[in-house]
């Protein structure tokens, strides 16, 4: 599957901004899908997941009740609704997609994840 992520930006703290992260190739809901991010000088963490349904959805307590990880089966589309940013959301955004983990896993290592879109800049000011 190839993914495609898109709608990073520059906002203020305390805005919103909506990324999505499209995919073709293999079927998009045979896989989990994740977001990553990357903040200069620091490793690539984990945000959010959510199941192949879309029934569940896991998040980082540092994103929790600020950020909505969403997915539309139909459209092969991903997203990611970011509210209340904050400066340290400063980082370059990355879709991934994991095809091997059940139901029962909680997938938030990068090594559970097998494809990775090319990453979009999020940049929040003070």
């Amino acid at each position: 599957v190839q993914l495609q992520a898109s709608g990073g930006g520059s906002v203020q703290a305390g805005g919103s901004l909506r990324l999505s992260c499209a995919a073709s190739g293999r079927t998009f809901s045979s896989y989990v899908m994740g977001w990553f991010r990357q903040a200069p000088g620091k490793e690539r963490e984990f945000v959010t997941f959510i199941s192949r349904s879309g029934g569940r959805k896991y998040y980082a307590d540092s994103v929790k009740g600020r950020f909505t990880i969403s997915r539309d089966n139909a459209k092969n589309t991903l997203y990611l609704q970011m509210n209340s940013l904050k400066p340290e959301d400063t980082a370059v955004y990355y879709c991934a997609a994991d095809s091997g983990s059940s139901v029962y896993d909680t997938p938030t290592r990068e090594t559970e994840y097998d494809y990775w879109g090319q990453g979009t800049q999020v940049t929040v000011s003070s």
